[in-house]
């Protein structure tokens, strides 16, 4: 890894080192800023940040848990590949529980929530075509606002765990993101909340999620060494029904 990278890394000494490491890093990772395989050196950052080993190490651990990071014995750590299957199983659980957010919202719709979510909306819709990365940053931003609002910000930061590898993928297609077809399914999200229309919630959480990932199959195909596929696997649509998956 070039150490360059990281001389803009401002730290703040007062507060813990590790997680600031990690949050840099992580970003850094999802963002594609390293190719999958390469290797990264903790005592190279650990000097660029003018820090010691130690809290590297710890940065390094807590990614490696996400999958974002492997630490081989002897040789060294690296940047993984993303594993399809694991982009799967991380949407599928991320639908399920959001379907579950978006239906508790529902069920007792928040005027002044509705007021920030068509806020948002408007954010959204300012940068959707022009400015892709702008778009993520405020999509995150309204699907913690969800989770927030239905006092599920335990279950969001698990969903921040499990996507990882998603959020790579989304960077990945940053030249062809259908950002004002999401805002619209954001918008079709509000309104359902809004109604008190938890079936029609339901549905428009579902479609939005398995949206973002459709073109999943051409990702892969325009950036092979990116990806990890289990042997004898054959990339299927994101669309495609989901065995005991409620699409109601």
């Amino acid at each position: 890894m070039q150490a360059d990278r990281y001389r803009a890394v401002t730290l703040d000494v007062s507060a813990p080192i590790a997680p600031q490491i990690y949050a840099h890093l992580r970003d850094a990772i999802i963002r594609n800023q390293f190719t999958a395989g390469e290797r990264i050196s903790e005592s190279e950052i650990a000097k660029s940040c003018d820090v010691s080993r130690q809290p590297v190490r710890e940065a390094f651990i807590r990614l490696a848990g996400e999958g974002l990071l492997a630490i081989l014995p002897q040789r060294g750590t690296v940047i993984t590949k993303i594993n399809y299957t694991d982009v799967l199983n991380a949407r599928f659980l991320r639908e399920a529980i959001e379907a579950d957010i978006v239906a508790i919202l529902a069920t007792t719709p928040d005027a002044a929530l509705i007021r920030e979510l068509r806020a948002q909306l408007a954010a959204q819709k300012a940068v959707a075509r022009n400015k892709p990365t702008d778009f993520i940053e405020l999509d995150e931003r309204f699907h913690r606002t969800l989770a927030d609002a239905a006092g599920k910000r335990g279950a969001w930061r698990r969903i921040e765990g499990l996507k990882s590898q998603m959020d790579r993928v989304r960077f990945l297609s940053l030249g062809q993101f259908p950002a004002e077809k999401l805002v619209a399914q954001h918008a079709a999200i509000v309104d359902s909340i809004e109604g008190g229309d938890m079936p029609a919630a339901n549905a428009a959480i579902r479609g939005h999620l398995r949206e973002v990932l459709s073109d999943l199959p051409r990702i892969l195909a325009a950036n092979p060494d990116f990806f990890e596929l289990p042997d004898g696997e054959i990339p299927m649509p994101v669309n495609a029904p989901i065995l005991g998956g409620d699409t109601q």
